[in-house]
């Protein structure tokens, strides 16, 4: 997570000039794509996503039960950042301040929404996912992996809609990967093998740039034709390949480290706050473009100067400042137990949560929190947000989770102390 923020704050290249706000990608800058290799950490967030539910889906006696407590506890942050998101814009563009670039920050509050949009339905989907693996194994991640390459072929040959359909086949594969870790079943023999892995992985990734249509970048760039990330392609695939191999050559080094006391301290506060870190990174970064750069006139310096370099430090310090301010906030909510959350519910409706609230946070995604040809398009996707929250919340016939032997599982899939502890628990 800390990957990901760091990268989301160090990428833009703004400058403000005549009400209108300017925006670029520092990653853009000649070759800087093979940074992109390291810091588009999505694959490594839905394996160790995959790790963590593996361990707490094992043991649960009612199946519906821990969705609904799941779902339910992704669900609830985000209901905080809807309210203040869905007025914020209209109150700044009433107090008089330049439309462009509220408009803006109204996109950018709600953009990466699309990823808790793909993890309620990959929850969703957990229950069928345990199955196939306990049955099948490795052919599950074949299969995936296979239909992932499908889907590419078709949407280069056909459309590009298509492509979406990889944002389940790709993410469930990386998911599958977290079930094998956390089963035993990627032990490494030496750092050897581990480091063989990722050569593999790394090595098809060239392959795939220098042979095939895709982009040497693993992250979106301003004016490129195609995206391995939006929607994901096949390559995601073997850079999940190499990022594992990476990360089990490293283990060692990173679970030591993890185990010193300030680190553990670091994660520990971190991984309880992990959904309410996302969600509001952005609104952070919002925070210091609109006091440095539209407020202040300042702009980015050219990316990879030695200026550059001397101000980033700053530009995250003022930024962190802003999303633990926000956190001391906002993290109350993540904590809050939904009433009614460990109780019986139907699988209709859980699934009837989950494709309410995924459908909703994808239309954030696309189109922020405020969309001038579309007024009402973000209140009715908050709707169906605030809808899928209230499906899961809805009381039902209590079953007593003492006599059920049910233990309610927090619900943060990524780094809860996990970060070393889930990521470390087998091989150790």
């Amino acid at each position: 997570m800390l990957a990901v923020i760091s990268q989301h704050w160090l990428m833009p290249v703004l400058a403000y000039e005549n009400g209108h706000l300017s925006t670029g990608n520092a990653l853009a800058s000649p070759g800087w794509w093979i940074v992109t290799w390291l810091t588009q950490v999505m694959p490594m967030v839905f394996f160790a996503g995959g790790a963590a539910n593996f361990f707490s889906f094992r043991s649960v006696k009612s199946v519906n039960t821990w969705l609904r407590s799941r779902i339910a506890r992704l669900l609830v942050p985000v209901v905080p950042l809807a309210a203040v998101w869905l007025l914020l814009p209209h109150v700044l563009i009433g107090a008089g301040l330049p439309e462009q670039p509220v408009l803006m920050a109204g996109k950018i509050a709600g953009q990466l929404l699309w990823f808790l949009a793909v993890y309620v339905l990959v929850v969703a989907l957990t229950p069928v996912m345990f199955k196939l693996y306990r049955r099948y194994g490795w052919r599950v991640i074949g299969v995936l992996g296979a239909c992932a390459l499908l889907v590419d072929v078709l949407r280069f040959e056909f459309s590009p809609a298509i492509g979406f359909l990889n944002a389940l086949f790709v993410w469930l594969a990386a998911h599958q990967f977290g079930f094998h870790y956390a089963d035993g079943g990627l032990r490494m023999r030496s750092a050897w093998v581990s480091s063989g892995l990722a050569a593999v992985g790394f090595g098809l990734t060239a392959a795939a740039v220098f042979f095939g249509p895709y982009p040497a970048s693993m992250i979106g760039m301003p004016g490129a034709p195609v995206s391995n990330m939006s929607p994901p392609t096949a390559l995601m695939m073997s850079l999940t390949i190499g990022q594992l191999g990476l990360w089990l050559t490293l283990k060692p080094a990173i679970t030591r480290f993890a185990e010193r006391p300030m680190a553990t301290s670091v994660l520990q506060w971190c991984g309880a706050r992990f959904m309410t870190l996302y969600l509001w990174h952005m609104p952070a970064l919002v925070m210091t473009a609109g006091i440095a750069i539209v407020g202040l006139g300042f702009a980015t310096p050219t990316p990879g100067s030695p200026m550059w370099f001397a101000v980033a430090p700053l530009w995250v310090g003022v930024s962190g400042f802003f999303l633990v301010s926000f956190t001391r906030i906002f993290g109350r909510f993540e904590f809050r137990r939904p009433s009614g959350a460990a109780s019986e519910m139907s699988l209709g409706k859980v699934v009837l949560a989950a494709v309410l609230s995924a459908g909703g946070l994808l239309g954030l995604a696309a189109q922020g929190f405020i969309s001038p040809g579309n007024p009402l398009g973000p209140v009715l996707c908050v709707a169906l947000v605030v809808a899928g929250l209230l499906v899961v919340r809805e009381k039902s016939a209590p079953k007593a989770e003492a006599a059920q032997g049910i233990r309610t599982v927090p619900v943060q899939p990524v780094v809860r102390h996990e970060g070393a502890r889930v990521l470390s628990r087998q091989g150790s």
